[in-house]
């Protein structure tokens, strides 16, 4: 009996009546595993009905299954028909019959158990699943002063709850589905039904369903499959591990993705502004919230300009600079016997080398890395005349403004986009500068996300401009913030009642 084949072993077949079937085939499928644990034993008053029943060592509650399942079956009189079946033995609400193999062994590899009847063609599938996790934690890469300390783990269920507990509205759906041909990963697409575009909902579905790969382990790989401008060093997908930041997406009418396995949820149509914006900017006075913001913008101009400004203008246009500047910046250089971008190129790398060894060695002993290697690095570098003082500055500078953007990944764009500024102001000085700029705004303002643009909302338009821009550079109150962004569905995009003004 060969019902196990094709080139991505998929499974095919029915449940059959005669037990001896069922377990020769769970036995020949689920071959050479030693997790996997199978129970032969005999209910009724008789003890004329076999039963077999099959679980995943590791991936389940034993005492659950022990106490709910076999000592029930055990004690009680059953029948083996279908419809004479007493439910009420076992002791779980969450049971439901099959009558597929797919679905039989597809929920053994997913922690359930499944109980084979003899005389049945179809089976009992219970969920008992209890996975390794690491708790509820507190966010390391997303860490807010005030606020919701609790972040997302590697447990699909345990994320959206963390969701569910903070949005108590039937409307909110949590789809559920596998992808990968394979590793077969549970994930969940989460919306507000009356908030979020119907459109946008149904493209990522589909484009979720059209992945054909063996394996899908984390929500990066399955945002790398969903991107479809790959060619840009920016995310086009917020990667968030808050349950309180996906929590405010989907209020805005977006769609959350949770990946098992996953500490981080995809929150999806994008735009570059949230990739600015903390959690602890809406915990916050308006005031502290919009300082912090503007303080980020700036870090970000200089994160990616300021090595490149230094060398067009040490290298091109030092004429600019007023007489005691341009005295210690000659002071500052004797005796390096590089040019200015050479200068530069080699003191970024040396840190990009440093920040990497910082974040692959274990945690108190990374942070010394960084720190001491950095002092040592620099104040080594400076005494044997390789670079000078100021360049350690103005890479020291930049290092800390990229720091201040409160997302990794975008984060990570400009650590890119740095070196090619310095190739510009290399080759044209001040116009190589302005030119390069250019491109990269150029650039940003053709992307889109799921029809939203990405540079939204400066390129919003009508009247839903004066409203986007509330929570844009500046945080408005509030009170103020009466209407959602243009993720929302249109016609739910108020948010707060019209005051006496009717605004």
């Amino acid at each position: 009996m060969d019902r196990f084949h094709g080139r991505d072993h998929k499974l095919i077949g029915k449940i059959s009546e005669n037990l001896q079937e069922n377990i020769i085939y769970v036995r020949e499928v689920l071959k050479d595993c030693s997790d996997l644990i199978q129970k032969e034993f005999h209910i009724g008053k008789e003890k004329e009905t076999r039963v077999y029943l099959v679980y995943m060592d590791g991936l389940v509650n034993v005492d659950m299954i022990q106490e709910s399942i076999v000592k029930p079956l055990l004690l009680e009189e059953t029948k083996k028909e279908k419809a004479n079946f007493d439910w009420g033995i076992i002791e779980s609400a969450d049971r439901k019959w099959i009558s597929e193999m797919e679905d039989a062994v597809t929920g053994v590899l997913s922690g359930n158990t499944v109980l084979f009847i003899d005389g049945m063609d179809q089976a009992v599938t219970i969920s008992t699943r209890f996975f390794p996790n690491r708790g509820v934690q507190t966010a390391d890469q997303e860490a807010a002063m005030i606020g919701p300390k609790d972040s997302f783990n590697e447990t699909l269920r345990i994320n959206t709850a963390l969701v569910r507990r903070r949005i108590r509205d039937t409307r909110l759906k949590v789809v559920q589905k596998q992808v990968g041909t394979r590793s077969r990963t549970d994930y969940a697409l989460m919306y507000i039904e009356d908030l979020a575009p119907e459109a946008v909902v149904r493209q990522i579905q589909d484009e979720i369903d059209e992945i054909c790969v063996d394996g899908v382990f984390d929500s990066g790989m399955l945002e790398q499959f969903l991107e479809k401008k790959y060619r840009t060093l920016f995310p086009m997908y917020q990667l968030t591990q808050r349950p309180d930041k996906t929590a405010s997406g989907l209020m805005e009418g977006r769609v959350a993705v949770i990946v098992d396995n996953s500490p981080m949820a995809m929150l999806l149509p994008v735009t570059a502004n949230v990739f600015f914006q903390a959690s602890d900017d809406y915990y916050n006075r308006w005031e502290t919230a919009t300082f912090a913001r503007i303080l980020r913008y700036l870090s970000a101009f200089l994160a990616v300009g300021l090595p490149g400004f230094y060398v067009a203008i040490a290298g091109f246009h030092p004429e600019i600079l007023p007489t005691p500047f341009l005295l210690a910046l000659v002071s500052a250089r004797e005796g390096v016997p590089f040019p200015v971008v050479v200068e530069v190129i080699l003191m970024e790398l040396a840190f990009e080398l440093l920040r990497e060894a910082g974040i692959r060695l274990p945690g108190q002993l990374g942070g010394t890395i960084g720190v001491v290697g950095g002092l040592i690095v620099g104040q080594a570098a400076v005494e044997a005349h390789l670079v000078s003082t100021i360049v350690v500055i103005v890479v020291a500078l930049t290092a800390i403004a990229s720091f201040s953007i409160p997302n990794e990944i975008f984060t990570g764009a400009f650590r890119l986009l740095k070196f090619f500024l310095i190739f510009m102001c290399a080759v044209w000085g001040l116009y190589g500068f302005f030119l390069g700029f250019l491109a990269v705004f150029l650039h940003l303002f053709q992307l889109e996300s799921y029809g939203v643009p990405y540079m939204y909302p400066t390129t919003a338009k009508g009247d839903g401009k004066v409203w986007a821009f509330q929570d844009y550079v500046m945080r408005a109150p509030f009170c103020r913030m009466k209407l959602r962004p243009e993720f929302t569905r249109k016609g739910a995009r108020r948010r707060q009642k019209e005051d006496e003004n009717g605004r």
